[in-house]
């Protein structure tokens, strides 16, 4: 399992300095009907928006 996650997403609650996700866990979808071959054709599931 991975020990660092990365995001870019500083919009997110879960986003720290460094790029760093703070997420006790990460839950990622795919987009579309069928088997992501891309990263664009994923979504994370766990964001949620800072307030």
């Amino acid at each position: 399992m991975a020990k660092d996650v990365l995001c870019e997403v500083n919009s997110c609650k879960y986003w720290a300095p460094g790029n760093q996700c703070n997420a006790s866990s990460i839950y990622v979808v795919n987009n579309r009907n069928k088997q992501a071959s891309q990263s664009e054709e994923t979504d994370c599931k766990t964001f949620e928006p800072k307030l």
